[in-house]
């Protein structure tokens, strides 16, 4: 019997951004909602945090550890800057925490991008 993968989310349950910005839509430019994202996104290691839960459905925090080369406890300083701006949830799973994109935060994050144009 094939091991059951412990998700936080799966793309049916939402979790992937939506191609097109209307869970983010935005009427006018948010200074500062921008610059809590810019800030949260301002390492490159969270910008690969970000990248590599974008790519899968799911991830234990022990696999995005074994996609980079840092160390636990950085990657865990580096998502708990990321889940406190609102771009990535986590769940407690025993010992484990699942993180995944926040989809409503990256499509308004998208959407904001798009207005600086």
């Amino acid at each position: 019997m094939p091991e059951e993968k412990n998700v936080c989310c799966s793309p049916s349950a939402g979790c992937v951004p939506p191609l097109d910005d209307e869970l983010g839509a935005v009427e006018e430019f948010d200074d500062e909602e921008f610059a809590g994202f810019a800030r949260a996104l301002g390492h490159p290691a969270r910008v690969a945090i970000i990248r590599i839960l974008l790519k899968k459905d799911a991830c234990i925090c022990g696999e995005i550890v074994e996609e980079l080369p840092l160390a636990q406890s950085t990657v865990s300083q580096h998502l708990k800057k990321l889940k406190a701006a609102g771009l990535i949830r986590g769940e407690v799973d025993g010992p484990r925490v699942c993180y995944c994109v926040e989809p409503t935060a990256i499509a308004r994050f998208r959407a904001l991008t798009q207005l600086l144009s």
